[in-house]
């Protein structure tokens, strides 16, 4: 494995383990809501959840793939990333 390789994966890994932890602070603020913003809250923790997943399963897809389909995976996971970026964007407007 290349370094550049290496270091983009490392890049990724940091990003999903800070990811989980605004998850995490998310649901604290939602525990604490009011009674009727609460169900919104969850709602939009759980999209949050899942584009987090997917954003893990294109890192891991990145991971395992040979040199060849790399390349092609990456592009995938930008995507997936960018994705994630936005729905965390829009999540923490509606938290503030």
């Amino acid at each position: 494995m290349n370094d550049k390789r290496k270091a983009y994966e490392e890049k990724l890994d940091a990003q999903l383990k800070e990811w989980s932890a605004q998850i995490a602070l998310l649901k604290s603020k939602a525990d604490g809501a009011r009674a009727d913003l609460k169900i919104d809250y969850y709602k939009t923790i759980e999209a949050l959840q899942r584009k987090n997943d997917e954003a893990r399963k294109k890192l891991q897809e990145l991971k395992t793939a040979g040199d060849g389909a790399w390349e092609d995976l990456k592009m995938g996971a930008e995507k997936a990333w960018s994705e994630v970026k936005a729905a965390f964007h829009d999540a923490t407007s509606r938290f503030k």
